[in-house]
């Protein structure tokens, strides 16, 4: 799996590509997705404006999100080629970790995980797949040494 990373915004500290990577590498692992060849995810940081204006375009939601996926196979396809990108938008992370009371770091990877299971074919618009990928993001987490994120605690 090779994982392009673009910075397109200020602000973002040094040193988030190789925990975007293990993220990446780790979810691939235990999702038990098919790999069926050479696969490339790419991985952009950027802020709130060009968030906004993504979720407008795309989704026709007129304001920022954490992350955004754009997958590039079928849901649940063997991984090859280009797999879609991740999105993710900066102050909306920053706040959101602050108002949680969590490490800026932990968010970021939980959101990299997120979004790369939504390029995979996950979804949390029905009760019941929710409970799936948040089990599946819970379990990949925990093996990277983070708390589950979806607890009351």
């Amino acid at each position: 799996m090779s994982i392009a990373f673009a910075i397109n915004a200020d602000g973002w500290p040094e040193g988030l590509e190789p925990i975007a990577e293990r993220a990446i590498r780790e979810a691939l692992k235990q999702s038990e997705a098919e790999v069926a060849g050479v696969a490339e995810v790419s991985v952009v940081l950027t802020d709130d404006a060009e968030q906004r204006e993504l979720n407008r375009q795309w989704r026709g939601i007129d304001k920022s999100t954490n992350v955004l996926s754009f997958p590039q196979l079928e849901p649940f396809a063997p991984v090859e080629g280009l797999v879609g990108d991740i999105i993710l938008a900066r102050e909306t992370l920053e706040r959101e970790a602050e108002e949680m009371g969590i490490g800026f770091n932990d968010h970021f990877t939980h959101l990299v995980v997120h979004g790369f299971l939504h390029l995979l074919g996950y979804d949390h618009i029905e009760d019941e797949d929710a409970e799936e990928m948040e089990g599946l993001e819970t379990k990949i987490l925990a093996t990277l040494g983070i708390a589950d994120p979806y607890s009351d605690d």
